[in-house]
């Protein structure tokens, strides 16, 4: 017998029998009382309507739901990665290319139910090959409340936790089992760029232990004959002008404390938006001379898997 099914696990790619995941689940919502999810740790009751940086409260806010081909290839295939872009973020910013959804709150609150639905259509009507939650940080109470509706409803596809990197430790042991690929970003690793940029000084310090324990718990990314990711880790690094990010010090990180296998997406993409345009030298696109000096720091640095 299936050593899984032995033990009464309620999805093949889910490490957790209905038990764990319902407690998990129970863990999560108790936090919502006061709330420490992520590292802001703003200590409201969101259950009382109480609200701290995200403005959120404590029932799912999306703000759409599809099949999306333009994220990295092993999540795209050939049916696209099965987005669920979520309202709100517990991080500030300034040239967020979504600061609609992120800053101003462009979405609708939603059911458990709901959003269990979303997360079945993009499995089963649309074939994607895998739901990926977007700006998931804040809302993983609601998510893993409408994932056991999911999975009693058919749900089998992998689950991606695409984030911004600023992971309470203690949200992310909750996911332990749960998550099979984690995608963070890697934002920045000085500290006053992240304060004045983002609203968030510790983000370099939170990002890198975030990154370490998602590694320990899914591992490097694995991909199947055809490319498509199962599991593991997946990091987005977006190359700033005049090296705001500090490139040099995140990539040393990930090939040295990490992995050099770690599956890193270099990116060039960056544009001002929101307010970018007050905060020189965030006012203009990067040069492919910074980008190329981005790459060739991540290759110096050990990193065997660039995107």
């Amino acid at each position: 017998m299936d050593q899984k099914a032995d033990k009464g696990f309620i999805a093949a790619y889910l490490n957790l029998s209905r038990q764990e995941l319902r407690e998990k689940v129970r863990h999560a919502e108790e936090i919502l009382k006061n709330c420490t999810l992520c590292p802001r740790e703003c200590k409201v009751d969101r259950t009382a309507g109480e609200k701290g940086f995200c403005k959120t409260g404590d029932r799912p806010i999306v703000s759409s739901y599809n099949p999306h081909f333009g994220e990295e290839a092993p999540l795209v295939g050939s049916r696209g990665s099965g987005t669920i872009f979520f309202t709100r973020c517990n991080l500030g910013c300034l040239f967020c290319q979504n600061w609609t959804i992120s800053h101003l709150g462009e979405g609708t609150q939603t059911s458990f139910d709901s959003l269990a639905d979303m997360m079945i259509v993009l499995q089963k009507d649309d074939g994607c090959h895998n739901i990926n939650f977007v700006t998931p940080t804040h809302q993983v109470p609601m998510i893993l409340r409408s994932l056991e509706i999911a999975i009693d409803k058919g749900l089998k596809i992998p689950l991606v936790y695409n984030c911004g990197g600023y992971e309470a430790l203690e949200t992310l042991k909750i996911l332990d089992g749960i998550i099979d690929i984690y995608m963070p970003d890697f934002k920045y690793a000085e500290t006053e760029p992240a304060k004045t940029y983002s609203k968030a000084r510790d983000y370099p310090e939170v990002a890198k232990a975030a990154i370490k324990e998602m590694h320990r718990q899914v591992g490097d990314l694995v991909m199947n004959e055809r490319g498509i990711a199962l599991r593991g880790l997946l990091v987005r690094h977006l190359v700033l002008p005049e090296g705001l990010a500090g490139t040099e010090e995140v990539v040393r990180f990930l090939a040295e404390e990490v992995s050099p296998n770690t599956y890193t997406n270099i990116m060039a993409q960056y544009y001002p938006c929101y307010r970018a345009g007050e905060h020189p030298p965030l006012d203009r696109r990067i040069t492919k001379a910074e980008y190329r000096k981005a790459v060739k720091a991540a290759r110096d640095a050990g990193l065997k898997r660039l995107d």
